[in-house]
């Protein structure tokens, strides 16, 4: 019987398996191996479920025709796991600081979970676009919660109180759920992004698209944004400063894949916004869009809070936990077969996603 172990990550307490996804890794015929506790962080105690077994980590490691963790195993780690097993994990491969390196001479196979198209016949397995979503929405509410100011337009006896301004720079899955959230507070919203495509998907969530004329786009880009000419840099510079230094909230989303995040918002600019405003600056990890971001970090500049996190999906560890868990049964499902394992070479999501050994193109 084909086993398939999970274990916990240092740092994350996001869990990969949910009370519903076990059922449905046992209806395809498949035992789970879990380390213990390893639903701790949401409440749950999956060793009251049938057909799972609790093991220590390092037996999971040794048992388990495939290991998903939500970081990659240590060097010292892969040692203890078995020959000819899968490793499935968020390898960014395209990050230099990527642990592809230890698995040279190893005799794995490791599939990375950010490497999955961002297409259509994707959106089920996913986990990136899962998470940006979370992501969004926490950042408005993150910056409600610092903001020294209402969202909403405020009619009393003692006056009225304009609605804040949200800019938010990047509408991909984490912008456009941030447009919603700060539209649902009852701010007034703008969203700067240089992928024209977006434009529709903009406005009919009731925000103002800003549009800066000569942008490049590539379809191939994966749902990211791609580098831009400097002339168009300039313009783009331009057109953020104009609306950064009115907006009372920056959300920032904006990032490069396998490059640094782009730096949208200068010191300069910061200190020509209004006194309180919060920038929550969702690139932190990849260098920010912000020039003062701080990864981890929220600091104070001038009178305004800069707060960078790219990981607001985990303070909602709860849905963060149940959408990873179904990401990843749909993804794995894509493997199990009657015979065991199987890597279809035909299955685009599955061929994109082997980042070793090195697939041909």
């Amino acid at each position: 019987m084909t086993q398939i172990g999970f274990v916990r990550s240092a740092d994350d307490e996001r869990t990969p398996l949910s009370p519903l996804t076990a059922k449905k890794y046992a209806k395809l015929g498949v035992q789970l191996l879990i380390e213990k506790n390893l639903g701790e962080s949401i409440g749950e105690d999956f060793q009251a479920l049938e057909g799972l077994e609790t093991l220590e980590r390092k037996d999971v490691l040794s048992k388990a025709d495939l290991v998903y963790s939500n970081h990659p195993l240590s060097a010292d780690e892969l040692s203890h796991v078995k020959k000819d097993a899968l490793l499935v994990s968020f390898f960014a491969p395209f990050n230099s600081d990527n642990t592809l390196g230890d698995l040279e001479g190893k005799e794995l196979k490791a599939l990375s979970m950010d490497m999955i198209p961002r297409s259509t016949i994707a959106q089920s397995v996913d986990a990136l676009s899962s998470m940006a979503s979370i992501a969004g929405y926490k950042a408005v509410l993150l910056a409600a919660e610092k903001l020294p100011r209402y969202f909403p337009m405020m009619m009393t006896a003692a006056g009225t109180i304009k609605p804040s301004t949200v800019l938010i720079l990047g509408a991909g899955v984490a912008g456009l759920q941030a447009i919603a959230t700060a539209k649902r507070l009852g701010a007034k919203v703008e969203v700067f992004d240089v992928r024209k495509a977006v434009k529709e998907e903009v406005q009919s969530l009731g925000a103002k698209f800003v549009e800066v004329e000569g942008s490049a786009d590539n379809k191939a880009a994966g749902g990211y944004a791609i580098e831009q000419t400097e002339e168009y840099k300039q313009k783009q510079k331009q057109a953020i400063h104009d609306r950064v230094k009115n907006a009372d909230v920056v959300i920032t989303t904006a990032q490069l894949r396998g490059k640094p995040a782009p730096t949208l918002i200068t010191k300069d600019m910061v200190e020509e916004m209004q006194y309180g405003s919060v920038i929550i600056d969702l690139a932190a990890s990849t260098g920010g869009n912000c020039e003062l971001t701080q990864n981890n970090q929220e600091i104070k500049h001038q009178g305004i809070t800069i707060i960078g996190n790219s990981f607001l999906a985990n303070e909602a560890i709860m849905d963060a936990s149940q959408l990873l868990a179904n990401n990843i049964y749909n993804y794995i499902s894509l493997m199990i077969k009657e015979e065991g394992l199987v890597l279809d070479p035909e299955n685009e999501i599955i061929h994109s996603s082997i980042v070793y050994p090195k697939q041909e193109k």
